[in-house]
């Protein structure tokens, strides 16, 4: 006899990583959806992606990025609007990604449907924010940077505060890689915009 599960008991599936579970865009809508506590995000191809919580420190120095993001959109509501980590995008290549920290120039965020905004947006990002935890690859972080280039982001940011680097990512151009810098620059895409890096680095 197989014993059956009640329905209160958890239930924890490890994958390896050769293992991946494909789910169809109407799927994973409705995953996202029962489980709102979670970082679910989606592949081109299908594969869903279950991103752990952050520790404390990573999801402290997310805050500090996201606070002063706020604080500049606050002051230059007009021009766009921005996004934490909960928020979730359909790009224009059928995958669902979740940046750490995101912007939306004005224009394309109001040219949405209120449908089309209360779930995942179908669009990428003009700026995004990408913030290294000690869960995560640089080679899959560098994977999802490109492909916010390639479906049309202007501007984004890999922070790796394990090495004090920080990747900048610009269409059609290489990577640009400072090393230990103190400040960076919202350049075009959100001007007058300079994040500090003060307290996002360790000491």
């Amino acid at each position: 006899m197989v014993p059956t599960l009640d329905r209160q008991q958890l239930v924890s599936l490890n994958l390896p990583d050769q293992v991946s579970l494909q789910v169809t865009p109407e799927q994973f809508t409705q995953l996202a959806i029962a489980n709102r506590d979670l970082r679910l995000e989606r592949t081109a191809t299908g594969a869903l992606i279950v991103n752990p919580p952050t520790g404390s420190e990573s999801g402290n120095r997310n805050a500090r990025i996201i606070t002063q993001l706020g604080v500049w959109s606050e002051a230059n509501e007009n021009l766009g609007e921005i996004f934490d980590s909960s928020a979730g995008f359909k790009l224009p290549n059928g995958a669902n990604r979740s940046p750490d920290a995101s912007w939306v120039a004005r224009q394309r965020w109001d040219a949405l449907t209120p449908a089309e905004r209360k779930t995942f947006a179908p669009l990428c990002p003009d700026f995004v924010v990408e913030l290294r935890s000690a869960t995560d690859t640089i080679k899959d972080l560098r994977e999802k940077m490109e492909e916010y280039m390639e479906n049309g982001a202007k501007l984004g940011w890999l922070i790796d505060p394990q090495n004090r680097r920080v990747e900048i990512y610009r269409p059609r151009q290489a990577v640009e890689v400072l090393q230990n810098p103190d400040t960076l620059s919202g350049e075009a895409v959100l001007p007058g915009f300079t994040l500090s890096l003060k307290r996002i680095f360790p000491i």
